[in-house]
């Protein structure tokens, strides 16, 4: 094959040619933006480095992973210098993207040469992480796309599923109709209930720039730590900047709720896709701070309606609290980690 394998630094590398024609052909999600890309990884501690590969001067596939390092520091990482010497591994991830694969291939690409792409991946991505890296972890394969990364020497395991719903309504009662009884109920009357509440003012709409994304950032990171840490997650905070950039976009859909005095109570955001449209931010005040209890299901609510409105084949609730999301109509799909240490890139 005569295809040509970049390593690239979103941080410090310009846009590579081509790249929102390839995006747009690949109907990729709207998080592959270079510019999201390197805001998000600027400030974080575990970097972005974007693999592409090329035929001649069209792009053919992009494969994105983080640069992790064990310790948990806080400070921005770092790709060369002496931290190449350090222990490090590659995670092939979207940081808030965690169901679908972080790669793109162009749609004539067969297995064979998507497989191939791969492990000229993780030898070029090794190399430019430096000889102190452990290897490759694949954090979001599906079941369609596991013998890609799977082989000999490498660990595959089941992880936790992402959420989704098949759209096969006409309309928002289709879908509540096909809920448990108690279900529908509880959610009929938690949309009455905030609609009629004069202490809960909700606004929703794309391209927003009445937001302070200080105010989102702080409520995110505080919502966040409310759950406790997460086992093996390399993720840093979600910064002003980025969320600044996120909700200022026509793609996504912010939604907030505020009291009456202007306080914010909670916030998510809908990255809006032609198939698959996907929730990637939720955090609110605890219930003792002062909001309404259940905004999550209005939230979900007004994700459905997005979805049936815009005839978008599926919505995404991404990952977590399965068994409640799982009433709602969403079904596990199933997703795979595979762990490949440094010496079976090789092979």
């Amino acid at each position: 094959m005569t295809w040509t394998v970049r390593v690239l630094d979103p941080r410090t590398d310009p846009e590579p040619a081509g790249w929102a024609a390839f995006l747009e052909a690949q109907q990729a999600p709207l998080t592959w933006d270079y510019g999201l890309l390197c805001t998000e990884s600027r400030p974080s501690r575990s970097p972005y480095l974007l693999t592409v590969v090329s035929d001649g001067d069209e792009l053919v596939a992009a494969v994105l992973a983080m640069v992790c390092h064990p310790g948990g520091s806080s400070e921005p990482g770092a790709v060369g210098g002496v931290a190449r010497w350090t222990p490090r591994w590659l995670e092939v991830q979207h940081a808030w993207l965690s169901c679908y694969p972080a790669w793109l291939f162009a749609e004539a690409l067969d297995a064979a040469a998507r497989r191939e792409i791969l492990r000229r991946f993780e030898r070029a991505a090794c190399r430019r992480t430096g000889p102190g890296c452990l290897g490759v972890v694949y954090r979001a394969a599906t079941p369609d796309t596991a013998g890609l990364v799977a082989g000999r020497g490498r660990l595959v395991r089941g992880i936790q599923p992402a959420l989704v719903l098949e759209n096969t309504f006409g309309d928002l009662d289709d879908w509540l109709a096909s809920l448990s009884r108690n279900r529908r109920s509880s959610l009929r009357g938690q949309i009455r209930k905030i609609a009629a509440d004069p202490g809960v003012v909700v606004r929703e709409g794309t391209a927003r720039d009445d937001l302070d994304p200080e105010e989102l950032a702080a409520m995110l990171r505080a919502h966040r730590a409310t759950k406790g840490p997460v086992k093996f997650d390399q993720r840093g905070p979600v910064t002003a900047e980025y969320l600044g950039e996120l909700v200022r976009r026509p793609d996504v859909v912010t939604t907030t709720y505020h009291d009456a005095e202007g306080r914010l109570l909670a916030f998510t955001d809908l990255l809006d896709h032609p198939v698959m449209p996907l929730h990637q931010h939720w955090a609110a005040l605890p219930p003792d701070g002062g909001r309404p209890k259940h905004l999550y299901f209005d939230v979900v609510v007004r994700g459905v309606r997005h979805m049936i409105e815009n005839n978008r084949k599926f919505l995404s609730l991404g990952r977590g609290v399965t068994d409640l999301k799982a009433s709602l109509g969403f079904s596990p799909s199933p997703m795979t980690g595979v762990v490949v240490p440094r010496p079976v890139t090789r092979w």
